[in-house]
């Protein structure tokens, strides 16, 4: 005899539209602290849910508009277990549907679909992203390229411009997980045809973004990218990526330092007011450290370090954040800038490991 919830999770997949949303709505706990309800029969009712979040003629009304969050939203949870991530993420139809929907600028679920997005890119065959296509929509003004429409999203998305219901800010738990595979660390680091710009460039500009989740995620991107040692003179070159001053400025705040070490640093360093804020979050200051320690790995980069008066930074940063890994982080960093060598000699960049972010996203 069915349980009252058992026999809930079967009107998911009820014809009347009014049932589905009743079922869909109660069961949103549950997907949470029961996902068993949902694995029963094959994970039929992971298929439903699935199906339900797909567009329709009737999808403008409110009522299907709530059933497709709801869906969105038991899915996220259900996706925290390995079988129906697995089960989800290498649904080739269902990705289609998934990445169609959320490039549209009207789609009013469309950050609930980036939360799932970035579930999903916990499986490793979801690398496949970088080689998939599918037409864009005119404002998004991308190519055929789903990374990069994803991109576009994530940038247009900063400002609201391109969908006033969402902010994508999860693009960049999703990016964070894609570039820990050395071919998408590639994308990462070199320009694109269609814009003629190099994808990092458009989100190290987030480093110091008012989201947590988009700091977070951007953070973790960009390390992940240094692990590309032959794109270093890239990424140190002002003219080119310059990404210091956007992985150093988050890990400062508003101390002033002695006249002669002011004058050595970066220009966008110097001068900063006396109210300027580190990150609140140390686990981003420890990601921008890691990042710092894997591009002294070249002489070049540990040259340019020295003589742009990183060590001050770091030395400061060592005082003022109270967190242990983050203090290792300081003192590896700091004997790498500060030890002796031989002309031409080089080095391992410290113990950093490819990031993904470790975590499920759950509602």
């Amino acid at each position: 005899m069915p349980t009252e919830l058992e026999e809930l999770v079967g009107f998911i997949a009820s014809p009347n539209a009014n049932i589905r949303l009743l079922a869909t709505e109660n069961l949103v706990p549950f997907s949470a602290s029961q996902p068993a309800l949902f694995k029963t029969d094959e994970l039929t009712p992971i298929k439903h849910l699935k199906f339900l979040i797909r567009d329709h003629p009737l999808r403008r009304r409110y009522h299907v508009q709530k059933i497709a969050e709801h869906a969105l939203t038991c899915l996220i949870n259900l996706t925290a277990e390995k079988d129906v991530l697995e089960y989800v993420a290498t649904d080739e139809r269902f990705l289609g549907i998934l990445l169609g929907l959320l490039v549209e600028p009207d789609e009013v679920n469309a950050n609930l679909m980036a939360m799932l997005l970035a579930n999903l890119t916990k499986w490793d065959g979801l690398k496949s992203l970088l080689d998939r296509k599918q037409p864009a929509p005119e404002k998004l003004k991308s190519d055929d390229r789903v990374i990069n429409q994803l991109m576009d999203l994530f940038v247009k998305g900063a400002d609201g411009t391109y969908n006033k219901h969402a902010d994508y800010d999860y693009l960049s738990y999703v990016f964070a997980d894609l570039s820990k595979h050395e071919e998408i660390r590639h994308y990462f680091v070199n320009r694109q045809d269609y814009d003629d710009v190099i994808p990092i460039n458009k989100i190290k500009v987030f480093t110091e973004h008012k989201s947590d989740i988009r700091r977070k995620g951007v953070a973790s991107i960009i390390k992940n990218a240094a692990f590309d040692i032959p794109s270093h003179p890239a990424f140190l070159d002002e003219d080119d990526v310059n990404i210091l001053p956007y992985i150093l400025l988050p890990i400062m705040g508003g101390e002033v330092y002695p006249e002669d070490e002011a004058l050595e640093m970066l220009t966008d360093l110097q001068l900063l007011p006396p109210d300027k804020q580190r990150d609140p979050d140390s686990s981003n200051i420890l990601t921008h450290l890691e990042t710092l320690t894997l591009l002294t790995t070249t002489r070049a980069g540990r040259d340019l370090m020295r003589s742009i008066s990183v060590y001050p930074i770091v030395r400061e940063t060592h005082l003022r954040v109270n967190d242990e890994a983050v203090q290792d982080a300081c003192e590896r960093l700091v004997n790498v800038l500060m030890r002796d060598e031989a002309d031409g000699e080089e080095i391992e960049g410290g113990t950093a490991t490819a990031e993904e972010e470790d975590d499920i996203v759950e509602v």
